[in-house]
């Protein structure tokens, strides 16, 4: 197989055509379509097939796509590896998805044991939705995601959930909040959860893993509190929240550093509503060092 042509296959299909694949190469598209002709005579099937004014793989380009991503994937960490570290020295890199509902504190803390490993690795971190980074993943784009929902049932990736742990929630506010609402800190403190029902709610967004849940807790304390926003991130949320625009919800475990971050008010905590953590990997039994140390630290220490 000539790897030139699979190489312009590639391209053609992540750029979303022969015009932008062409750009990007400085190759015109009736030299890229004669490339890609060449290679479906070497395979003996079509690759592309016509859709309104694009194109599409067909189910062998599909097939013929997947290696590719993989191929290509590990010349690029191939060359990372020859360009990174010093005096020719190779610092393996160590890619992580990190889901946009995963806490970017919960995020640092899991990940910083991976960096004291032996031998050291560069850490590249890549944050999206779950089913993007577990295509990544299959195609070994990226060695690990972080998410707070196990890998799904329905997806057909060939990865593992490992449990890293489990935290209660706890609800903050800012002085200013409360000020406004009438309610000192330790009256707040003291008639929580009611409290919430006089203060506006800062929500994570519906595909967050916390949103069921926070809401039947909030339904089982008959609490119906205005809604004054929804995020998929939660650090924007947390910032939101320091400016006094709503109550937001955040792991129990981090609380300390979230007051002392955000200079807010710790109303009350909630152990039943928990959020859960998970690294997933391609591994079913943990073999990489970084990997290891991460799920050893979070298990024995953050979220013991």
């Amino acid at each position: 197989m000539n790897y030139k042509h699979l190489y312009y296959f590639w391209t053609v299909v992540h750029a979303g055509g022969m015009a932008r694949a062409g750009e990007q190469l400085h190759l015109t598209p009736q030299t890229l379509s004669g490339q890609i002709k060449m290679l479906e005579a070497r395979i003996g099937r079509p690759l592309l097939r016509k859709a309104g004014r694009g194109l599409q793989p067909t189910a062998v380009g599909k097939l013929v796509l997947h290696y590719a991503d993989a191929i290509f994937a590990l010349g690029a960490e191939l060359q990372d590896a020859l360009q990174s570290g010093r005096d020719g020295a190779q610092v393996p890199v160590f890619r992580v998805g990190i889901t946009d509902s995963v806490p970017k504190s919960v995020a640092y803390r899991v990940l910083e044991p991976g960096l004291r490993t032996e031998p050291a690795v560069r850490l590249h971190c890549t944050e999206g939705q779950l089913p993007s980074l577990l295509a990544e993943l299959a195609v070994h784009r990226l060695d690990l995601v972080i998410s707070d929902v196990p890998l799904p049932a329905n997806l057909s990736v060939k990865a593992f959930s490992h449990a890293l742990g489990r935290s209660g929630s706890s609800f903050f506010a800012a002085p200013a909040l409360l000020k406004a609402a009438g309610l000192s800190p330790a009256r707040a403190r003291a008639t929580f959860p009611e409290c919430l029902q006089r203060l506006p709610l800062l929500l994570p967004a519906f595909d967050a893993a916390l949103r069921p849940r926070l809401e039947n807790w909030l339904d089982q304390h008959t609490l119906s509190p205005a809604i004054s926003g929804e995020f998929n991130d939660s650090a924007l949320m947390k910032y939101f929240g320091r400016e006094g625009r709503g109550v937001f919800v955040a792991p129990t475990v981090l609380q300390a550093e979230i007051r002392r971050q955000y200079g807010v008010v710790m109303l009350g905590a909630a152990p039943d509503l928990t959020e859960e953590f998970y690294a997933i990997s391609v591994e079913r039994r943990i073999r990489h060092p970084a990997v290891a140390a991460i799920t050893a630290a979070a298990r024995n220490e953050l979220f013991h």
